[in-house]
């Protein structure tokens, strides 16, 4: 939508003022857009808020980005220049680059929370075997629900954080710098995309409706007349999902 370019223009620029690790973000925007428009017509025959999903708001894109800017701004007052990344500093050693590695790590954690839940709902709804319901695993639920898991979605999410710690790889080659630790960074980034998918499951399972229409099979999170309702209570909308995920999984991205 036209609010949602606006506030991913903003974003963004700010994001690439901070330091090159800014384009990452421009990258799951990319990416996620991509995965979204992806048999996009198969999909709305599943999920009917598919439709909705395809044009983000604004409220969408900060959910999605306003912590990593905030992050961002963090290092550039505290740290200054962007840093290689260095997995074995600790704070009893040298402080600033503890700090900028830390604060690297938590916008990393952010970005594969977000590209790791958006490639998982997205692709992960094309599973050709149905998914099953995260707090229980033995009950089968239709494409589209929230809280469904399927290993292949699940591969998605694992995917799209280890691409997120690709980009970061690869802004350090651009600034000139040699990574330290580029493998350990793609599996930090898989792990915390794994780690938001499985957060963002758990949410939705609870605090977000799923209902069935029995004549399309379509998956609805607004309740009409009719509808079969198949997990969850109507607590949360689908930004602020997203949103909480992601506070749980930067501050244990960052430790």
């Amino acid at each position: 939508s036209q609010s949602g370019a606006i506030a991913a223009f903003l974003v963004g620029f700010i994001s690439v003022g901070c330091g090159l690790r800014g384009f990452v973000l421009l990258m799951f925007y990319q990416l996620g857009s991509w995965a979204t428009k992806y048999k996009r017509t198969l999909k709305v025959k599943l999920d009917a808020t598919s439709v909705q999903s395809s044009a983000r708001g604004a409220t969408q894109v900060l959910a999605c980005s306003v912590i990593a800017v905030l992050l961002s701004l963090v290092h550039v007052l505290y740290c200054g220049e962007e840093r290689p990344i260095d997995f074995t500093t600790t704070s009893s050693q040298e402080q600033d680059d503890w700090l900028a590695s830390r604060l690297t790590l938590a916008i990393l954690a952010h970005h594969a929370t977000c590209l790791g839940d958006t490639l998982a709902s997205e692709l992960g709804i094309l599973s050709k075997t149905s998914p099953v319901l995260v707090l229980s695993p033995w009950k089968r639920v239709p494409p589209g629900t929230n809280g469904g898991m399927s290993l292949w979605g699940t591969l998605c999410s694992a995917m799209g954080g280890a691409l997120m710690g690709l980009g970061c790889i690869w802004m350090d080659w651009c600034s000139g710098w040699r990574p330290l630790y580029p493998l350990r960074t793609m599996v930090y980034g898989a792990t915390c995309g794994l780690g938001g998918s499985l957060a963002d499951s758990i949410l939705g399972a609870l605090l977000q409706a799923s209902y069935q229409d029995p004549k399309t099979k379509q998956i609805h999170h607004v309740y009409q007349p009719g509808f079969k309702h198949i997990c969850g209570t109507d607590v949360l909308t689908n930004e602020q999902v997203n949103f909480v995920s992601i506070c749980i999984m930067v501050p244990l991205g960052g430790r």
